[in-house]
């Protein structure tokens, strides 16, 4: 069996973190986060993004290759069908918490409201990320470093919530500057397009 080493490998950490924080800028999950915060709480919102990075880059370690083994159809399919649920989501029902405190009408307690939008970020981020670029790319350093598990699963962990953070950040200053009517069509769009885009790829 192959020991773990405890300390920390810096070299591999920075190479790592900056390998998945690049790799991260890009993607359908970062840009899938910026528009959740454009109409959720913004602390909810990273809570469930970054709970479903935590599990999947522990994932990604504790299998290494495995994931790559992973019937890609049918993960792409699932992630297909889940953005389209949510483009239906969005267009059809209204999100902007921040208005709903306002209303002098009895609202839904807070601890719900954030519960709701956590558990649908971590849901969402969750599926995406299954065959993700950044997730094979964490087990593949996995398993060309066995001993380093715990440097590259905080490296790859650290890395994912950096660009969730400025992925929340820009959603928040984006809701500021768009009309919430056309956020909720850009919104619906995007997610129409990467979840046919996963579904035609599963083919």
């Amino acid at each position: 069996m192959v020991g773990i080493e405890v300390e920390m490998d810096w070299p591999l950490f920075l190479s790592t973190f900056s390998l998945i924080f690049i790799a991260e800028l890009p993607d359908k999950t970062a840009f899938a986060t910026l528009l959740m915060a454009t109409r959720g709480r913004p602390i909810a919102v990273f809570s469930g993004v970054a709970g479903a990075f935590l599990i999947q880059s522990l994932i990604a370690v504790s299998f290494g290759k495995v994931i790559g083994l992973l019937p890609e159809r049918w993960v792409h399919l699932s992630a297909g069908l889940l953005f389209l649920v949510f483009a239906a989501h969005t267009w059809f029902f209204h999100e902007d918490e921040e208005a709903d405190a306002e209303k002098n009408t009895p609202s839904i307690p807070e601890s719900m409201k954030f519960s709701k939008t956590a558990w649908k970020a971590f849901l969402v981020i969750f599926i995406a990320e299954w065959g993700d670029l950044t997730q094979l790319a964490t087990a593949s350093l996995t398993a060309r470093y066995p001993k380093s598990l715990i440097t590259i699963f905080l490296a790859a962990t650290l890395a994912l919530w950096s660009v969730t953070g400025i992925a929340v950040l820009l959603g928040r200053k984006v809701k500021h500057v768009i009309h919430a009517d056309h956020l909720k069509k850009v919104s619906t769009v995007v997610f129409i397009i990467v979840g046919m885009y996963f579904i035609f790829s599963s083919k």
